[in-house]
């Protein structure tokens, strides 16, 4: 497939780098030119391009930018060609993409983001920190494999979304329409703590909207109250067992 990554930060680049090894036709842009996009993330064949042609032609959007910056990339998405799908990695962080009107007590995230595209979005790849993302992938079939839930509106697009997720080594779980998306939020079970196919289905029915976002503040107060003096926030071991205990 042809695929367009709009965003070239951590996942972003992570993103570009699996999709092109198993030999799609990837182009990722950054707010920059095109000579400022990471090495790595042209590292297995995926081209630099200006954010204005990452949507032309493509299969696939992939947006991959923090939720305050979606407003800036919505009228990219939405010139996308028609049968195009797109795929949204953002959580919404109050501390970091400022108080959005909407969003912030348990509301639908991948709502608010599908009316910024104007056009039907699916939700995925949102529930990994970038160094589970960057160093658990594994095979099909692997013991303990992470799984990452996927959820669409449209049944073909959904299984687009999933589809790529095995691709970059993780198992997709269908979790259903968008309107319940919310159960993959930050502050929900689901959400950087790296559970298997077997154990999410749990996570998300224990989801609670109400708590969800205490939660997700909570956890941010933590890391920044752990943080080194030059801001480095605790490691992923430290990060992950506290995503377990607090969610």
């Amino acid at each position: 497939m042809r695929i367009g990554i709009i965003g070239a930060g951590n996942i972003g680049t992570i993103l570009a780098r699996r999709l092109a090894r198993v030999c799609h036709d990837v182009s990722i842009a950054n707010s920059r030119a095109p000579e400022t996009v990471p090495a790595a993330a042209l590292s297995t064949g995926a081209r630099a391009v200006w954010a204005a042609d990452a949507t032309a032609g493509a299969d696939v959007v992939i947006v991959s930018v923090n939720l305050g910056q979606i407003p800036t990339v919505a009228d990219l998405v939405a010139k996308a060609p028609s049968g195009a799908v797109v795929l949204d990695t953002s959580n919404y962080f109050p501390h970091r993409d400022g108080v959005i009107e909407g969003l912030g007590a348990g509301q639908n995230e991948s709502a608010w983001v599908q009316a910024q595209y104007r056009r039907p979005l699916v939700k995925v790849w949102n529930t990994i920190t970038t160094a589970s993302f960057a160093d658990k992938a594994t095979p099909v079939g692997a013991p303990g494999r992470i799984a990452l839930p996927v959820a669409a509106d449209d049944d073909a697009q959904r299984e687009v979304g999933m589809e790529l997720v095995e691709q970059t080594g993780f198992d997709a779980f269908d979790a259903g329409v968008i309107a319940d998306s919310w159960r993959q939020q930050p502050g929900t079970p689901a959400y950087t703590t790296d559970l298997t196919a077997e154990q999410l289905p749990a996570a998300l029915a224990a989801a609670d909207a109400a708590r969800a976002a205490r939660r997700r503040d909570l956890m941010m107060e933590i890391l920044l109250e752990r943080a080194e003096p030059d801001g480095t926030l605790p490691g992923p071991d430290f990060q992950l067992a506290s995503t377990r205990l607090l969610f």
